[in-house]
């Protein structure tokens, strides 16, 4: 299945924490790394007085259902170091499932696609570099209409190591 994944940091080197974390995504079983965007550096989103956040889009094949890939995810951000903290806080690594193929997920702890896309340029922006023409499956408008027509206004800036 083709999945996208949205990855952030804004702690300590932040670069090196995306880098890690897709070096840990493509050694997953039944997962290949297809394609990552370049590194973002974005305004933080609802609390807004903390380090800016370093963001990266990535697309990945396998052929790991939904949870599975959530538990692995979830495996690797603990691996990495991430400590719980409560919403919108610093975090060292975050990986969000953001697209599974055009399936339709809401059981609780797992929303596919993510609820928030259209309103998140820190989101829209690497994802609109490796995937423009992907449709949403519930809205119908590819990544590139949702990036013209959101409005996110925060700051998104290319990232250079």
């Amino acid at each position: 299945m083709r999945v996208f994944l949205g990855l952030g940091s804004n702690m300590h080197s932040r670069h090196v924490f995306i880098e890690k974390a897709i070096e840990e995504i493509s050694g997953f079983m039944c997962t290949e790394v297809i394609n990552t965007s370049s590194l973002y550096e974005t305004e933080p989103w609802g609390i807004v007085k903390q380090n800016s956040f370093i963001n990266s889009a990535a697309e990945i094949e396998t052929t790991l259902e939904p949870k599975e890939l959530l538990a692995k995810i979830k495996e690797t951000e603990v691996r990495l170091g991430r400590e719980v903290r409560g919403r919108w806080l610093e975090r060292e690594i975050d990986i969000d499932i953001l697209f599974y193929n055009d399936r339709i997920i809401n059981n609780g702890n797992l929303t596919i696609p993510h609820s928030e896309i259209q309103d998140r340029k820190f989101v829209l922006i690497p994802l609109n570099e490796i995937a423009p023409d992907f449709k949403h499956p519930v809205n119908g408008k590819t990544i590139s209409e949702m990036l013209g027509q959101t409005r996110d206004t925060s700051r998104v800036i290319r990232y250079i190591k």
